[in-house]
């Protein structure tokens, strides 16, 4: 057994996919199948179910996931005990805010050039707890979190992106609106995975005469571009910085698909100049 299978599998029990968890740990797919296999082996146990839509973890991966992490969280302990570099930042996040964070990152780095400053991927509510509990001193997050000992910082606003097939019937406009796109079917996530996405969407909605048209929501280990492919008649929305390759990109005439970008911070904690020179580069 290795620390690396460790984190593979805690990433495919994360993600509930073999190919999102392998894009996170940036690594193939067919890498950390292999892993996760050799892992099972060595364990003598299956932990995985897996089907042609969905990845079911076993009792096993259940009662293992716990330690694993509490493995993983020992791993970064040590590391951090022994490091003996200057000043350190870790910033949580998802992939989707890199462009953004890696510039702001570059910025910190050289005002202040004994910095280190960790990116760390992370699902939303781990990101949240990562802060609270003290290993993670910055998250970025859309929307807002409610919860003591953090506090709320907006950062910045972002549109949603309008996305089809190119062979959807408003592919060729360059300019829609949530009316005309009512009709048509929206193709999301299950609500239970974007609680905020779906919010955003009905309040968008909410004084339209008549609201979206709901297809069937996106698998998890599905992407959207595959699902508007697949229904050529769909739409859906993405966050502004998503892949958006082999989609068509429309503009919606109001701005009524916008969502905040906040920053969370222990409200205990006394900002260090390192800190504040990124929150500073990321407000930019």
């Amino acid at each position: 057994m290795e620390l690396r299978q460790l984190a593979y599998f805690v990433a495919v029990c994360e993600e509930l996919s073999f190919s999102k968890a392998a894009s996170r740990c940036f690594i193939s797919q067919s890498a950390i199948s292999h892993q996760i296999a050799r892992l099972e082996r060595d364990l003598g146990v299956s932990l995985f179910e897996r089907t042609t839509r969905a990845v079911i973890p076993t009792d096993a991966t259940t009662r293992l996931l716990p330690l694993a992490k509490q493995m993983l969280s020992l791993e970064s302990a040590i590391r951090a005990t022994v490091r003996t570099t200057g000043p350190r930042i870790r910033l949580a996040a998802n992939m989707s805010f890199a462009t953004r964070s890696l510039s702001a990152i570059a910025g910190t780095r050289a005002a202040h050039t004994d910095a280190e400053i960790e990116y760390v991927i992370k699902p939303f509510r781990q990101r949240i707890t990562a802060v609270a509990d003290g290993d993670c001193d910055l998250a970025l997050i859309r929307g807002s979190v409610d919860q003591p000992g953090l506090a709320v910082e907006q950062l910045w606003v972002e549109d949603l992106v309008i996305a089809t097939s190119s062979g959807h019937p408003l592919a060729t406009r360059e300019t829609v609106t949530l009316a005309e796109l009512s009709p048509y079917p929206l193709l999301l996530p299950p609500e239970q995975e974007q609680v905020l996405l779906h919010n955003i969407i009905r309040a968008a909605f909410a004084d339209l005469t008549k609201g979206p048209t709901y297809g069937p929501p996106i698998p998890p280990d599905h992407t959207a571009t595959m699902e508007l492919l697949n229904r050529p008649d769909a739409w859906t929305v993405l966050y502004a910085e998503s892949p958006t390759e082999g989609l068509v990109v429309l503009e919606l005439t109001e701005h009524r698909l916008r969502i905040p970008v906040s920053a969370v911070v222990r409200s205990d904690a006394r900002p260090s100049p390192i800190l504040s020179t990124l929150l500073a580069n990321l407000h930019r």
